[in-house]
């Protein structure tokens, strides 16, 4: 008999959750357990549905079917200020009258804090965020990143249950953004903090997750691990969302032993592993980094011709002419091979096992 495995019950429940504006359904029958202390990042293009899940475990909406459960309790009938949930958005919503430690004072007063307690929390919190010294200063006066971890401060002194932050980082530079998630990572890791982040940057997500739902069209397509949303995509929309890949429509000519498919592309046979019948249009993917210059024995190789290639420092992409909508790129780390230019056919082969196969849609 099998050993069963026990599996922590969720922490945030949400089942069959939908939502419709007009005619236009935004979700469909979404559910989601978060267990506790995990990040989970909704991840997706703007119009999925990600932003709309995050207003209803809120309660900013109300879904047309389905309920949210918190720590054993359905919350999905209480008003936002009873639902131990706190909120960072894109907007940070700080009160522009108030310092900085009157903005993270705020919720506690809200909810009645014994005013002994108030200052050393707000002083513990500003301290996590390194804002101690602006305790006095008008938000007003903040920079971008500094109002940010305001908000983030704001948000957990009053000790929500579950965090649920909507894309906070989306106006800040660059280099302030990759600071800004690191640093939230590790608050989050030091509270323990249950967290939900709505993000459309694969990056972040990437970076901050335990898990990542990448969401399309009001579905959750697929939920997993960073590593194995980037290494795995379960469907040809989280291999086009999540990460650079190169992409070839063909046709299953034949299937040999042990699930083996031989497929007719425009570059020719290629190999990969996979249940579908022959005659199958399907799209094949693969990571550009697995990609190499050069026939290797056991390998699918074929012949392409370069169009460009684009240093970007640490990594080098190389872009091949494909004759198709779909994109066919080689990424490496190091030097090129002596002589390579545009124009110039080299062979290219990956592994068998680096050959990621979905059904073709509707342009194949």
């Amino acid at each position: 008999m099998p050993e069963l495995i026990s599996h922590p019950p969720a922490f945030l429940d949400i089942r069959r959750a939908s939502k419709s504006f007009g005619a236009g359904k935004v979700l469909d029958g979404v559910d989601l357990a978060v267990s506790k202390g995990e990040f989970v990042s909704l991840l997706g293009p703007s119009g999925c549905g990600k932003t709309t899940l995050l207003r209803i475990v809120a309660g900013l909406l109300n879904a047309d079917q389905g309920h949210v459960m918190l720590d054993g309790a359905v919350i999905s009938a209480k008003p936002p200020h009873h639902r131990d949930v706190g909120v960072v958005f894109q907007s940070y919503a700080l009160f522009p009258h108030l310092t900085v430690a009157e903005n993270v004072a705020f919720g506690l007063h809200a909810k009645g804090a014994d005013q002994s307690t108030i200052s050393p929390t707000v002083a513990k919190f500003l301290d996590l965020v390194h804002m101690s010294a602006f305790a006095d200063r008008s938000v007003k006066a903040l920079s971008g990143g500094q109002q940010q971890r305001v908000a983030v401060a704001r948000a957990l002194a009053v000790g929500p249950k579950l965090l649920l932050l909507d894309e906070p980082f989306s106006a800040l530079d660059r280099k302030l953004r990759e600071t800004m998630q690191i640093e939230l990572k590790r608050l989050l890791r030091e509270l323990g903090t249950t967290a939900v982040f709505v993000t459309h940057d694969q990056d972040e997500a990437l970076i901050m997750s335990d898990r990542i739902a990448v969401m399309n069209r009001g579905l959750i397509e697929q939920l997993d691990t960073p590593d194995t949303i980037y290494r795995r995509p379960a469907t040809a929309f989280a291999l086009e969302f999540v990460g650079l890949s190169t992409r070839l429509r063909g046709k299953v000519a034949a299937v040999k032993g042990a699930g083996e498919l031989l497929i007719d592309t425009a570059f020719g046979s290629i190999r990969a592993n996979g249940n579908y019948l022959p005659g199958s249009s399907v799209l094949i993917g693969v990571r550009p980094e697995r990609m190499a210059f050069g026939a290797r024995d056991g390998a699918n190789t074929v012949a392409a011709a370069i169009q460009d290639i684009v240093f970007q420092g640490s990594r080098i992409q190389t872009h091949f002419v494909s004759g198709i909508d779909e994109p066919f790129l080689l990424e490496t780390g190091g030097e090129l091979p002596a002589r390579l230019a545009p124009g110039q056919q080299v062979p290219v082969s990956w592994s068998i096992g680096d050959t990621l196969v979905y059904p073709a849609g509707p342009s194949a």
